[in-house]
């Protein structure tokens, strides 16, 4: 393996991860959602609060949580318009997060690199 290593073996793996991790929420969400509908138990509304949590965190976070309330009282966004943006949002999460985290690991694997040719 060459010193200069291309980085796209890293930026696949990245991405690779963020869409297991992303369908892995999405399914969790989905089942969550249908146990929700058929089935409804105080531990399963718990369980859905919990996975909208996030999502509704960064909305308030971002000043759209208010609005998008208001138009899902008003009527003019319904339930699964609702599901999406909040679906949508975790998504978005998680892709910022893995990428982020991807490039701290990036920056310690160059840093070691950098490290280690001193050394030689």
């Amino acid at each position: 393996m060459s010193a200069t290593a291309p980085g796209r073996p890293l930026a696949r793996l990245v991405a690779a991860n963020a869409l297991t991790l992303a369908a892995a929420y999405l399914a969790v969400g989905l089942l969550v959602e249908s146990i929700r509908r058929l089935y409804p138990s105080r531990t399963v509304l718990t369980l859905s609060f919990a996975l909208d949590a996030l999502p509704a965190q960064v909305l308030s976070a971002c000043g759209l949580l208010g609005p998008l309330r208001e138009a899902y009282l008003a009527g003019r966004l319904n339930e699964a318009g609702l599901r999406a943006i909040f679906a949508g949002t975790a998504l978005a999460v998680i892709f910022l997060l893995a990428t982020l985290l991807g490039l701290i690991g990036a920056l310690v694997r160059g840093t070691i690199r950098c490290k280690g040719s001193f050394g030689e």
